[in-house]
């Protein structure tokens, strides 16, 4: 095993991994658990599930992977949770965390190894040049902290009293 393959699967070992933390989380929640807020006046569990999903849905083009899936819930990006009235139902938005990372997941399978350690869409080729740790990998890496940080917070808003 070259050490790209090896990069490239313990980083998407390590996605998995949380991804499917996530979704024992969000198929073991009801439609009401879903409205704890992670603190008292915090994001709701709700909202971190539609911000989740709209994370990992840009994913595919800043990695080169294709285009969006699911732009409309570009809203639990740019605005705060209970700015407005929920647009998408617990239903919708289960569906679109499915779709959206079960397609990650097979487009970065696809991805051949040393393609993982080339630049993404969001550096141009000179800052690339200079920076060559902004790559694909470091990316992935990135939001699988990311999913991670909020699954404690999702851990703990469920669990509480």
């Amino acid at each position: 095993m070259t050490n790209e393959e090896l990069f490239a699967k313990t980083t998407i070992n390590s996605w998995k991994l949380g991804i499917d933390r996530l979704d024992q989380m969000f198929s073991s929640l009801s439609d009401e658990d879903l409205q704890t807020e992670v603190a008292p006046g915090r994001n709701r569990v709700f909202y971190l599930l539609g911000h989740l999903t709209a994370v990992h849905d840009r994913l595919f083009p800043l990695l080169g992977l294709g285009e969006r899936l699911h732009p409309e819930l570009d809203d639990f990006i740019s605005e705060p949770d209970k700015k407005s009235a929920d647009r998408v139902s617990a239903d919708e938005l289960r569906r679109a965390w499915s779709e959206v990372n079960q397609q990650l997941m097979a487009a970065f399978v696809a991805l051949p190894p040393e393609e993982w350690l080339t630049k993404h869409e969001a550096v141009s080729e000179e800052d690339f040049a200079k920076e060559p740790l902004r790559n694909r990998l470091a990316v992935l890496q990135s939001r699988t902290l990311h999913a991670g940080f909020h699954a404690g917070q999702i851990t703990l808003a469920v669990k509480r009293p």
